[in-house]
């Protein structure tokens, strides 16, 4: 290796001290044990072992897990992601609903979140089949508390409607992932803050009685001020509830990191998050999509709960 490629590669790795993880501890170690061995002896598969997610232990110790249907392979072709792209994914899975169902059910889980990967090769971008994945598990654990992390079903909103309607679901999520100027440098051509924005609403529209939800990440070249305007846009949108967590790359051949803020800085978004009147949020250098979903979920319905009071 040369000494420049090792130092792009020390720069890569370089972490700031305070990015770090905690280990849970007591009672929340005894949980996590008890999911992590049902996941083992059953051989089941989620995304928060195979995309290594740094905060499995307090999600699992929480009995919230997450589960990604449609292929393991993306149509489109983000810079931020590391889920492969194809262009001519395989048929969807028939049997994936049912499986799916016995998995979250074998678990024990009180909160499912279940994302999906774009499929624009499908003349309903997939919303049919999310909507079987969801009733399934509906139907085997009527207790389990859902969360759909959708694709933005390339702007349907016929799909859209298809999908929701009666659907028994607690949370529809859709990350719009970045700030609007950084879309054509962070996400695939197809893929847009306004087209994102426009599906939240028309979410919020046809199913006001579910929780809406977004993502951003940060350190793919925004400012802060860009950050607030962003979740301002999602706060006018209707959202209720939204995340906000440091960009990783994945890989040398995605995008570099541009930034690390400091958690001085996640601490003035969540005030001006509360301040907005969002319903719940999670803030942090190492916060995800489906960070503590299941208790977001709690908190926002707790929220509602008083304010009809």
């Amino acid at each position: 290796m040369t000494v420049r490629k090792l130092k792009m590669a020390k720069k890569r790795s370089r972490l700031p001290d305070w990015f770090r993880t905690r280990l849970p501890t007591g009672e929340l170690q005894k949980k996590f044990s008890e999911t992590k061995s049902t996941v083992t002896e059953n051989t089941l598969h989620t995304v928060c072992q195979e995309a290594r997610c740094p905060n499995i232990h307090e999600c699992w110790a929480a009995k919230d897990a997450t589960f990604m249907v449609a292929g393991q392979e993306c149509t489109r072709a983000c810079k931020f992601c590391a889920v492969g792209t194809i262009r001519a994914p395989p048929p969807l899975d028939e049997n994936e609903p049912a499986n799916l169902a016995e998995a979250i059910s074998t678990m024990g889980l009180n909160h499912a979140v279940v994302t999906v990967v774009n499929r624009d090769d499908l003349d309903d971008s997939g919303a049919m089949h999310y909507r079987r994945c969801l009733e399934a598990v509906r139907e085997t654990s009527p207790e389990v508390t859902l969360e759909l992390l959708c694709s933005d079903l390339a702007g349907d909103h016929g799909d859209l409607a298809m999908l929701l309607e009666n659907l028994e679901l607690e949370v529809f999520a859709h990350n719009v992932e970045c700030v609007p100027r950084l879309d054509l440098k962070v996400r695939d051509r197809r893929a847009t803050f306004e087209q994102s924005i426009g599906i939240l609403i028309e979410a919020k529209r046809l199913r006001p009685d579910i929780l809406t939800k977004s993502s951003l990440m940060v350190g793919l070249g925004e400012t802060d001020d860009e950050v607030t305007e962003a979740l301002q846009m999602l706060r006018d949108a209707n959202v209720d509830l939204v995340t906000i967590g440091q960009y990783l790359a994945p890989s040398p051949k995605h995008l570099a990191v541009d930034r690390f803020p400091e958690p001085s800085q996640y601490d003035e978004w969540s005030i001006q998050i509360e301040e907005m009147g969002f319903l719940g949020w999670a803030c942090g250098p190492l916060v995800r999509s489906s960070y503590k979903a299941g208790e977001l979920l709690a908190k926002a319905t707790t929220s509602l709960r008083t304010n009809m009071e």
